[in-house]
């Protein structure tokens, strides 16, 4: 089985904090994003992952530390990493088609900038499934149309009338990869775009054209990171799922006469000092915090924070902060007197 993970794009949106972070490694709930994503698809796979791909933009912006986590994520489930680069932003095909030495046999694609928790078998009988999530206002994504059998028809997006309520979540898995890719291929040399843009979608669509079987699954939470109130948010509903699931949240830290209220991840080496934690707190490695009260709040590491008060905010990597203001968004190394 292989894993292809497109993440060239900067994520303009949570800026600051991807000015020097990219965004698929962004924490959340003490762990980047895209850590989370692949070891979460590699538990619910019945086949052992042997490659994954990650499609990088720029290596200026995405550099050799970055390849270098990369590689950490990949040996870290028993597989081994392979890096492609997409220079130009042409679009999820175009992406996907960077990873061409990949697209050969079973193999999941997963757009690294969502979140999930699921609880399914895939069917391997089927050409390709599309993973999905149940929405109350279709309208605003793209959804699967079903046939009679239950089996994808077809994909529309932000349908003005009812087609249906399952929203496509930017994870796939084909049976034969190779299928998706001669199919992409064709897009390219047909130069077929949307925005100037070449689309998975437009592949996937001449595959079931040419009577390939797509199955849906349905994942039971999906968690986007778009921004950073959606980011904070993700943070909050990841923290809860993780400790009811009786996962280990705090790490091995200093409390001087400080309050943590779970649900709290605390990394290894932080610091509190007279402080009230939580709920809904994520506090990065060799972080020191006093005097202070925060909540739904996540704290990258080895920042520095005294006398704030904060609820849902995003403070980056070595910051340092001391001040009275309520919300904030930092990027790394900014500094507050």
């Amino acid at each position: 089985m292989n894993i292809i993970v497109p993440m060239a794009g900067r994520g303009s949106r949570l800026r600051p904090h991807t000015l020097t972070t990219p965004k698929p490694l962004l924490p959340v709930a003490g762990m980047p994003i895209v850590s989370r994503l692949v070891r979460d698809i590699v538990n619910l796979l019945d086949m052992p992952v042997t490659n994954i791909g990650f499609v990088l933009g720029d290596p200026i912006f995405f550099g050799d530390n970055v390849v270098v986590e990369l590689e950490k994520l990949a040996k870290s489930v028993g597989a081994k990493a392979h890096i492609f680069r997409q220079f130009q932003a042409l679009g999820t095909g175009h992406a996907i088609m960077c990873a061409e030495p990949l697209l050969s046999g079973p193999t999941v694609i997963a757009y690294a900038d969502t979140l999930i928790r699921a609880n399914f078998h895939l069917d391997t009988q089927a050409d390709a499934t599309i993973w999905v999530n149940k929405v109350k206002n279709p309208q605003a994504y793209g959804v699967v149309e079903l046939n009679n059998k239950g089996d994808i028809s077809g994909l529309v997006e932000k349908p003005e009338s009812f087609v249906s309520d399952l929203a496509v979540i930017g994870i796939y898995y084909f049976k034969e990869a190779a299928d998706l890719k001669n199919e992409l291929m064709a897009v390219l040399q047909e130069n077929l775009t949307r925005g100037g843009e070449y689309q998975i979608n437009d592949g996937i669509l001449r595959m079931i054209q040419k009577g390939k079987r797509f199955t849906s699954a349905e994942v039971s939470h999906w968690m986007d990171c778009g921004n950073p109130t959606i980011t904070i948010k993700t943070n909050q509903r990841m923290l809860q799922l993780l400790a009811d699931e009786g996962e280990t949240l705090v790490g091995e830290h200093t409390n001087e006469n400080s309050t943590i209220i779970p649900p709290c991840f605390i990394a290894e080496g932080v610091v509190l000092h007279n402080s009230t934690v939580g709920p809904y707190v994520s506090i990065g490695k060799g972080t020191r915090i006093e005097n202070s009260t925060i909540e739904n709040s996540i704290i990258q590491s080895e920042s520095e924070l005294k006398q704030v008060t904060l609820k849902d905010s995003m403070i980056g990597n070595h910051v340092k902060y001391n001040g009275s203001f309520s919300s904030v968004s930092l990027g790394d190394f900014s500094e507050l007197k």
